[in-house]
């Protein structure tokens, strides 16, 4: 359960610092946007380090899978764009591929 919502937590930390930076450069919004962002992108690093694995690879291997569908929620929620069924087939199909990178069996 921790690993799902540090996972969750990851993706809405990265996703909002590096949107600070996306609005701060092609916004026009002020470089103040950058201080909440970086904040932002640490807590993100620091948030992967709890996902209980062995391995950094393998933990940020399957949170691409989490990232991928937490981008196409900012798209719709955030930016007001529909996905479309190509974005909800490519993020539910890289949900899977997370969740064998992260839950498959491993030899001992």
């Amino acid at each position: 359960m921790l690993t799902l919502f540090a996972y969750a937590g990851a993706a809405l930390a990265e996703i909002a610092g590096c949107f600070a930076f996306w609005a701060w450069l092609r916004l026009g919004k002020s470089p103040w946007w950058l201080a909440p962002g970086i904040l932002s992108l640490a807590l993100f690093a620091y948030l992967l380090t709890l996902v209980d694995t062995d391995a950094a690879g393998r933990a940020y291997a399957a949170y691409g899978g989490v990232y991928i569908v937490a981008a196409i929620l900012w798209l719709w929620a955030v930016e007001q764009h529909w996905p479309d069924r190509w974005d909800i087939a490519g993020a539910l199909l890289c949900l899977a591929g997370a969740g064998i990178i992260l839950l498959g069996p491993r030899a001992a």
